[in-house]
């Protein structure tokens, strides 16, 4: 038995109920929002640790073994991604402190997070493809309400573009489950892995494959059904769209890395080129919606789809390289999107709005500010020595090295477009003359305290991604630790299904 496999979705789950029982209570539901993500960061670490030393983890929920009962397991991959969910969770969860209101808790807020968290490192420890589709679903309820958090009409307007095509993706992907289940007799992803290639029926598997591709591939903002994205993740308050940023469409990424790379692997000629075309239209499609809004969020949202097709990229070339470079970006991502979107609502608490024309002179009256954006908004564009420059290099030199030209020189060219975009919002909010300045009105106060709430996770992120920049190395490490778990599925399918009571290999 490994019993720390399961901590990462209990402790949240766990957090989330006692915040309900202290409903009425807000400095306990405050408290337990900050101890319970702690402590989903500090169990996330210790699993990780533990399956870079020892190998791939599983444990049987219920005693009943592989393919039987529902398996988790937890290889470095999704260690790492529950890791980065613990990251971003605590410092939601600190940043939430100074800019959720009362209101908004009163509705439930750290509760529906909780549940949020929960679902997200569920969907990165599971083994079993039906309760992936649960897990996704789980996510889905606690998004939609954190959502509509606040009723105003934008979110409502966002919220109903969000859940009409994230529904479709959940029917699609119920629909390819079913007939997956009917084809091979089994839910465990280890032991459809070790079924399926006995098939003879290539033209199914092969639909069924682009089947779960557009499911998923619509759960990451992929080309061409990603425009719910960037019409919901703008509307609500900053933190959430912050929680979203960081992790809601990386579960899609991850759940297209775990199935292309144990289950449907066998003709990558046909579902690879798919995803490498798919890939190079979700880059350029991004940034060219990212380089026409003129409203901070927005801009960062279309460069959370630009940026997917990068991290799609890596498993479309489907090299160790590739691989490897894929899972970086992923991690680097992560950290800096979630930051960039904090530091929107620092400066929309500063100056009271997102909208580029009504900013400006961020870095004459807040320096440190513009410093903290700078380093995260360089890191997206690929700036060295920041932790985007070495994913992005480990990425392209996969594709020249593939001979894949074509969408090697779209990810150039989209990492030049990314950089512009960065640009633009530096010139727009930081550099320019105050637009205001000169008016009567008074900007929004904001208490010392609530400003080192915001800064203090802010500050933090910043921090991770010049680490990884500086110090490459571990995490280039346990990428390809991962990338060679992934390119090998015969090593999970052995873990699940070799011990029926659980343990590493």
């Amino acid at each position: 038995m490994n019993p720390q496999i399961a901590l990462p979705i209990l402790i949240p789950l766990l957090a989330g109920a006692v915040s309900l029982v202290f409903w009425r209570s807000r400095g306990m539901q405050r408290l337990i929002a900050v101890l319970g993500t702690a402590g989903l960061l500090a169990t996330s670490i210790w699993l990780l640790a533990t399956v870079n030393r020892d190998g791939i983890l599983v444990m049987q929920m219920g005693g009943w073994p592989a393919p039987f009962g529902i398996s988790l397991v937890a290889d470095v991959l999704g260690a790492i991604m529950v890791v980065l969910t613990g990251i971003i969770g605590f410092a939601v969860a600190l940043y939430s402190l100074a800019t959720t209101g009362r209101g908004h808790e009163a509705f439930g807020y750290f509760p529906l997070m909780h549940l949020l968290l929960a679902g997200v490192a569920g969907a990165f420890l599971t083994g079993d493809i039906f309760n992936l589709y649960v897990w996704f679903e789980v996510m889905l309820v606690a998004s939609f309400a954190l959502l509509i958090l606040g009723s105003e009409k934008p979110q409502m307007e966002g919220a109903i573009k969000y859940v009409t095509l994230n529904l479709v993706s959940s029917v699609i992907f119920l629909i390819a489950v079913g007939l997956l289940y009917s084809m091979v007799g089994t839910l465990s992803m280890a032991d459809i892995a070790q079924r399926l290639p006995r098939l003879d029926d290539n033209g199914m598997v092969d639909a069924l494959a682009m089947m779960f591709l557009v499911a998923f591939g619509i759960k990451a903002a992929a080309f061409p059904l990603f425009f719910w994205l960037p019409a919901s993740y703008h509307t609500p308050p900053v933190a959430v769209s912050a929680l979203f940023a960081g992790l809601l469409t990386k579960v899609g990424v991850y759940a297209l890395y775990r199935v292309f790379t144990l289950i449907f692997h066998h003709s990558p000629g046909y579902t690879h080129e798919v995803l490498l075309w798919g890939a190079g239209l979700t880059m350029l499609s991004g940034v060219l919606g990212a380089a026409a809004q003129f409203e901070f969020r927005r801009v960062l949202s279309f460069h959370i789809v630009s940026q997917i097709g990068y991290m799609i990229l890596g498993l479309a070339l489907f090299t160790p390289l590739a691989i490897i470079g894929g899972v970086f970006y992923i991690a680097h991502h992560i950290i800096v999107k979630a930051n960039l979107f904090l530091i929107s609502g620092i400066v929309h608490r500063l100056y009271g709005s997102y909208r580029l024309e009504a900013l400006g002179g961020v870095y004459r009256q807040h320096p440190w500010l513009a410093v903290l954006f700078l380093i995260s908004a360089l890191s997206l564009a690929g700036m060295p020595p920041l932790s985007g420059f070495f994913a992005k290099f480990v990425v392209i030199r996969a594709g020249l090295e593939a001979e894949a030209y074509g969408v090697t020189f779209i990810a150039l060219l989209v990492g030049l477009l990314t950089l512009y975009s960065m640009i633009k919002l530096w010139s727009e909010v930081f550099w320019k003359a105050d637009p205001g300045e000169d008016d009567d009105a008074p900007r929004p106060a904001i208490r010392r305290g609530e400003l080192w709430l915001m800064v203090t996770p802010v500050a933090g992120l910043a921090l991770c991604t010049l680490f990884i920049g500086l110090n490459a190395g571990p995490l280039y490490a346990l990428a390809e630790t991962s990338a060679g778990q992934l390119l090998a599925p015969e090593r999970y399918i052995e873990a699940v299904l070799g011990d029926a009571e659980g343990g590493a290999r």
